[in-house]
């Protein structure tokens, strides 16, 4: 692992963050047979694929160029972000300009795409954006959780630059029963900022470090890379991300943790519980059909 003396100096001459990578490249077992043959970061959630919310999220950050970790039967979602002329034209012909002209991916320079030919984890996924990177610090997002309100990887961005940290995470405060779900972060108080003492993949029933949950998205400085190289496979024969993280908290401390605020939700496309949920709640914020929805939903509620 690089010493933290060569990091700070790293982090402290970095500019604004303007890379992004978005890792879509996982199976989504958990929502067959509605992902068998379609991405699940492709699911629509209201008007839009959940993948779309991430780069609008990214964009509204000062993101402006991102790499998606794609895998297989994941060409859906490079088509989506493609320039479509053909249906442009069909669109524009009846009379459809607004969605003709509707700017999928507007404000980023460029998207691109790359491969991990084998499901060998997160952590393996982010890996593979090493040369994207450079020496630059980078945003991760999963793009299969929207977060809905506020500007969380502007905060993160700005957590990161202040404390000249080697990374910063975001995380929630969840039921202590539910942490099995998730990757948990112990916390300690640095100089009046909250840092990560160890983080923990999915911990058995009882033994979570604390209750505050991993929300997948983060900054890192290239010392990510050499923390995920010396990550041994965990759970499922897989590399975790949380577990990278730990070894960056414990080798190139510090890594900031930034907790959602009140104007923030996280909404994870996982399973058709939470996928039910997201899509229930922006269909009822939808500016044309929310008050329909929310009538019908209304009176459905009386009938049970």
């Amino acid at each position: 692992m690089p010493k933290r003396r060569e990091l700070v100096n790293t982090a402290g001459t970095c500019g604004p963050i303007r890379k992004a990578v978005v890792p879509v490249a996982g199976i989504g077992t958990r929502l067959f047979p509605a992902t068998k043959s379609q991405p699940k970061e492709m699911l629509p959630v209201g008007r839009k694929p959940v993948v779309q919310y991430v780069i609008e999220e990214l964009r509204a950050a000062g993101i402006e160029q991102i790499l998606l970790i794609t895998g297989r039967k994941k060409a859906a979602i490079e088509d989506h972000f493609d320039a479509d002329l053909e249906l442009s034209q069909v669109l524009r012909q009846a009379g459809s300009v607004d969605l003709a002209d509707l700017p999928l991916a507007d404000g980023i320079r460029g998207v691109f795409y790359t491969r991990q030919g084998t499901p060998s984890g997160v952590a393996d996924a982010v890996g593979l954006a090493k040369d994207f990177a450079g020496s630059e610090p980078i945003v991760v997002a999963f793009g299969d959780t929207i977060i809905r309100g506020g500007n969380l990887v502007a905060r993160l961005m700005s957590a990161h630059r202040e404390s000249r940290a080697s990374g910063a995470v975001a995380v929630e405060q969840i039921a202590p029963e539910d942490a099995f779900r998730y990757g948990i972060v112990d916390v300690r108080t640095v100089d009046g900022s909250l840092v990560a003492a160890n983080l923990v993949e999915k911990p058995a029933a009882g033994s979570a470090p604390s209750d505050l949950a991993i929300v997948p998205r983060y900054v890192f400085g290239p010392a990510i890379f050499d923390a995920i190289e010396a990550t041994r496979p965990g759970l499922g024969g897989e590399r975790w991300l949380t577990d990278s993280i730990s070894i960056l908290a414990r080798e190139s401390p510090p890594v900031r943790v930034v907790p959602l605020d009140a104007s923030e939700r996280r909404y994870d496309i996982g399973n058709f519980e939470s996928y039910y949920r997201a899509f229930i709640d922006f269909a009822l914020a939808d500016p044309q059909y929310g008050a329909s929805v929310r009538q019908y939903v209304s009176e459905l509620g009386q009938r049970l």
